[in-house]
């Protein structure tokens, strides 16, 4: 299932009663406190970001999906490492936060990076969504729920409210500064955590303009896939979400066959084709062999989109048609890294959707897939001079407990049966689709049942959809730049910091930013400046002997 994750646990190899003995616990604490003793910050200037979002993906994702790869791999999986926990800094973002006595929003305006500044307001709702979070991470400021580059004076449906109320993410201002940018997602690409980087809209749910109400066309809204190819020049877009690109009626390339994954566009715009004529060096692929034949250095700007809608999960996906988030972030930063003046990537993987659906093994698995694409961005890029930052934009009522032993599979059993004599899986859920009742009674769990990709883990309260949580989240940094990632933040902060890491707007003109930026175009030169240096000093001889 995709690349293989190059990190190994050392305690996987370790003899098995290495553990048994005080000195494997003192040595290997000896080794931790060594590094943190000779750990410095990164002052310099990052040249490019990559910030890899978790759709979803709690702290207790996080440590289920750790053991789940280290039992891949063989182990008991307890002592697993994943690639992002082996980076140096770390914070928590507050997802949700409140003020007594009124709303207070802080917008992205020029400010001293002081965490104290950025506490005084709140958001609509107690447990937020991706839309309100992806505009608070991306453009700096919280908002209300279900909108996207929005500030929170815009409401929720209200086309009107849109207009002055925008805020740009720290993707468009890159771009503005002259780097490149792209955006990797195994959801549609024009889903709410990636369109929170491109698109001012009063609803995420406007995907295309056949999903807006007239009202808002009529006042002059624009759909969410429209604004993907006019609003900012995006270099490398890479998803699902074919059918909000192409008018109402058009076969879908891979499933010409069937009506329902159609073009829905009511305006008859094929959006794809406006995106190419755009571009100079343009290229558009919709599936992996059309991804594998882009030459890295052949193309100024790329757009692949693999499915009408979201992306297959990894446990289903067709390894021949559809690429991985691995091979795509790949792809992404071979492209992008070819620019002098640097790049910024967003990458999400939709662990979430797994657990709304109450399936923790396709939830688990795709974090598994985004910790591969991390440790395969780091192979391929430097964090002498590439901040890399891996969050979450909200957790989920996702828990595994059960007094379980070592090397319980992650999807087994608790050893003992619950009160009602019936046996249970560590994994469980607050709510949601898994919550079943048979004969007056709960279900027993059973295996090899409960190992299946597609096994609903019990919920305690019944509901289609399980739910977001409202709980902090992990921010795991690395590069230059990363210690201003410490303590527990507000989520805001986040674009903040990065904005400040690589001197995007309102921290331009910041004291370091005008040496950053010589250095940048001074250290890159391109291959065709290469190649007429060569040529003239070729013709130099010749004239000169």
């Amino acid at each position: 299932q995709g690349a293989q994750c190059p990190y190994a646990s050392p305690a996987l190899l370790s003899p098995p009663d290495a553990e048994k003995s005080p000195s494997y616990w003192n040595k290997g604490a000896r080794r931790k406190l060594e590094m943190a003793l000779a750990l410095q910050p990164e002052a310099q200037r990052a040249k490019n970001i990559i910030l890899f979002m978790g759709d979803g993906m709690g702290l207790s994702t996080m440590s289920a999906a750790r053991i789940y790869k280290g039992q891949l791999a063989g182990g008991s999986g307890e002592e697993s490492v994943l690639a992002m926990e082996t980076f140096p800094h770390m914070a928590l973002a507050k997802v949700s936060g409140a003020v007594p006595g009124g709303t207070f929003l802080l917008p992205l305006t020029k400010t001293q990076l002081d965490p104290s500044c950025f506490q005084t307001y709140t958001i609509d709702r107690q447990v937020p969504d991706s839309a309100g979070t992806g505009t608070a991470y991306l453009c700096g400021v919280k908002a209300n729920a279900k909108t996207l580059g929005l500030s929170g004076a815009a409401v929720y449906g209200k086309c009107r409210t849109t207009f002055g109320n925008e805020v740009d993410s720290i993707l468009h201002r890159a771009r503005l500064a002259g780097k490149s940018v792209g955006i990797v997602t195994t959801t549609r690409v024009q889903h709410a955590s990636p369109a929170a980087a491109y698109a001012h809209s009063a609803s995420r749910s406007w995907y295309a303009d056949a999903n807006m109400p007239k009202e808002a066309l009529r006042d002059g809204c624009k759909d969410i896939a429209y604004q993907l190819v006019h609003n900012t020049d995006i270099n490398v877009i890479l998803g699902g979400g074919r059918m909000y690109m192409t008018p109402k009626r058009t076969p879908d390339p891979e499933y010409p066959e069937d009506p329902d994954q159609n073009g829905t566009r009511k305006d008859g715009r094929d959006l794809i084709a406006e995106w190419l004529s755009a571009k100079q060096g343009a290229r558009y692929v919709w599936d992996k062999k059309g991804l594998d034949a882009v030459e890295d250095d052949s193309v100024s700007h790329l757009m692949g989109l693999f499915e009408p809608k979201d992306m297959r999960y990894e446990l289903n996906r067709n390894t021949s048609t559809d690429p991985s988030i691995v091979e795509m972030t790949e792809k992404a930063i071979r492209i992008l890294r070819r620019n002098p003046s640097g790049f910024f990537l967003f990458v999400e993987d939709k662990i979430d959707h797994g657990h709304h659906s109450g399936r923790a093994k396709q939830a688990l698995m795709e974090t598994v897939m985004l910790d591969r694409a991390v440790a395969r961005a780091g192979e391929l890029t430097s964090p002498s001079d590439t901040l890399t930052v891996v969050t979450a934009d909200h957790s989920h009522v996702f828990t595994f407990g059960g007094s379980t032993p070592r090397g319980n599979s992650i999807f087994g059993l608790a050893p003992k049966k619950a009160k009602d004599k019936r046996a249970y899986t560590s994994i469980l859920y607050g709510n949601g689709p898994g919550y079943s009742i048979h004969n007056g009674g709960r279900p027993a769990a059973s295996l090899p049942a409960a190992e299946d990709k597609d096994y609903r883990q019990q919920a305690a309260v019944p509901l289609d959809t399980e739910t977001h949580s409202g709980e902090d989240v992990v921010v795991l940094a690395q590069g230059p730049m990363a210690h201003l990632f410490h303590g527990v933040q507000e989520q805001h902060y986040i674009a903040h910091a990065m904005a400040y890491a690589t001197c995007l707007e309102p921290y331009a003109t910041e004291p370091g930013c005008r040496a950053a930026r010589r250095a940048s175009h001074s250290t890159q030169c391109s291959p065709q400046t290469l190649l007429t240096l060569l040529a003239l000093c070729v013709v130099a001889l010749m004239v000169w002997g």
